[in-house]
């Protein structure tokens, strides 16, 4: 029996993400208890825009929870069991750069991946780091769940450098490719599967998918996903056009290794060039962001508190994210949940770096993660996670170094970037671009390509 509520707070508070969160909160009271539900932000007036509409909602549905909107640290994390982090340091005017620099060079523009991707992790580390502190120092019991990203990177950089915090790295990648796979199997949620998956994140694979009563559900995936990738049919989720390619661009992926079911991000590894030809490179997904998501809830958000009400609201509840409820629960009553998590290695892939941050299915209890053996890896998707895995660790290297020689060669490393003059030329425009962001980096020029 829950007799237990918990404070929680949303370090990310100006998050498009966060009505959708809250909402989804609240409507997991009878699971997850809130007496007190906290934003924060450094940047106030972005906030402020969020913050109005969700204590409506919360005045609404649960007005016995209290509530606060903060650019102050230690009236944030003070008396608080849960951080949940979503920050996006540099906001979408980086990730727009993040896309269109590579884009400059013929290279892929993504937020994740390639060296938008390490672009981002560069600015990323800094900020996760902050708010691991002030949880520490305010909160010392509390846990962070983070998924904020490159969560890849953003995990590589809390294993070395907060070794003992109390830190759960996290993505909802797989569970939305997941909420797919149960609707092509006849499922009526992804929680009627149990799942085997390694990788790392954004780049990984499953290996086995059974139903509740033990069925194998693999056959009639890979028949589907062969022909029609993770789109359960012609006519689904009418969603942004990248989102809908990239959902069916799966089924080439596939055919790489047809033995298992890929994450829709090797994508952009298996295929750099085709995928930055098809871009457009004046109006990239953080244009489609800006002028779609953001647009939309920062007018419903103004809507709601004008109104005094949300019975006109079009921001729906963020289904999708549910998985942070299953995780907070499984920490707080010690449900021994399974799920995906970003953990160190240390073994359970028997072939692979022990230091490496691997994404693997864990029992998640009141002590943190227990990882599950996964045994060893084809050679195939070894090489792949070696190669990646030392993209990840040179950036962190490069942040903790202030070295753009290490950055340099992250970017010389990854699979999206066709060779070292190119990487040489996308850096330095990435330095120029991020100065305010980046720690200073050394002085000593990078060597000229003769």
């Amino acid at each position: 029996m829950m007799t237990k509520s918990f404070s929680v707070v949303i370090a990310g508070g100006g998050s498009t993400f966060t009505p959708g969160i809250v909402l989804m909160l609240l409507d997991n009271l009878d699971q997850f208890p809130i007496r007190k539900l906290k934003l924060y932000d450094n940047d106030k007036e972005r906030q402020d825009k969020i913050a109005g509409a969700c204590e409506i909602f919360i005045h609404e549905k649960a007005p016995e929870i209290e509530f606060l909107a903060t650019d102050d640290p230690e009236q944030a994390f003070t008396d608080v069991d849960f951080v949940m982090a979503h920050i996006r340091v540099g906001k979408y005017a980086m990730r727009e750069l993040d896309e269109k620099i590579p884009l400059k060079y013929g290279v892929v523009g993504q937020e994740t991946c390639g060296p938008g991707g390490i672009a981002y992790g560069m600015r990323s580390i800094g900020g996760v780091l902050e708010i691991i502190d002030y949880m520490e120092k305010y909160s010392p019991d509390a846990w962070m769940l983070n998924y904020s990203n490159p969560a890849a990177i953003v995990a590589e950089a809390t294993r070395r450098l907060r070794p003992d915090s109390k830190v759960l790295n996290i993505c909802d990648m797989p569970v939305g490719i997941e909420d797919r796979m149960a609707e092509i199997a006849g499922l009526s949620s992804r929680k009627e599967m149990k799942v085997r998956y390694y990788g790392l994140n954004h780049f990984g694979w499953w290996t086995e998918i059974q139903d509740s009563e033990g069925n194998d559900l693999m056959p009639v995936l890979k028949k589907h996903i062969k022909e029609f990738g993770y789109t359960p049919n012609a006519n689904h989720h009418p969603t942004e056009k990248s989102w809908n390619d990239t959902f069916t661009k799966a089924r080439d992926v596939y055919a790489t290794d047809p033995d298992v079911l890929p994450n829709t991000y090797l994508q952009y590894y298996f295929f750099p060039q085709q995928m930055a030809k098809k871009s457009n490179p004046d109006f990239t997904r953080a244009n489609e962001v800006m002028a779609g998501r953001e647009a939309f809830i920062f007018s419903q958000c103004q809507k709601i508190v004008e109104e005094g009400s949300s019975k006109n609201s079009e921001i729906e509840i963020d289904d999708h994210a549910s998985y942070i409820v299953d995780l907070a629960r499984a920490i707080a009553y010690n449900t021994g949940e399974r799920m995906l998590l970003i953990v160190e290695n240390n073994g359970a892939i028997e072939n692979f770096d022990s230091t490496a941050m691997v994404e693997i299915p864990c029992i998640v209890g009141s002590n943190g993660p227990e990882p599950l053996a996964v045994g060893k890896i084809p050679q195939f998707q070894k090489g792949l996670m070696e190669q990646q895995v030392s993209v990840e660790k040179l950036v962190v290297e490069a942040w903790v170094e202030k070295s753009s020689q290490k950055l340099w060669q992250a970017i010389i490393l990854s699979k999206t970037v066709p060779g070292a003059d190119v990487a040489k030329a996308i850096l330095e425009d990435l330095i120029e671009a991020n100065r305010e962001y980046w720690p200073q980096l050394e002085e000593k020029p990078l060597q000229p390509i003769i």
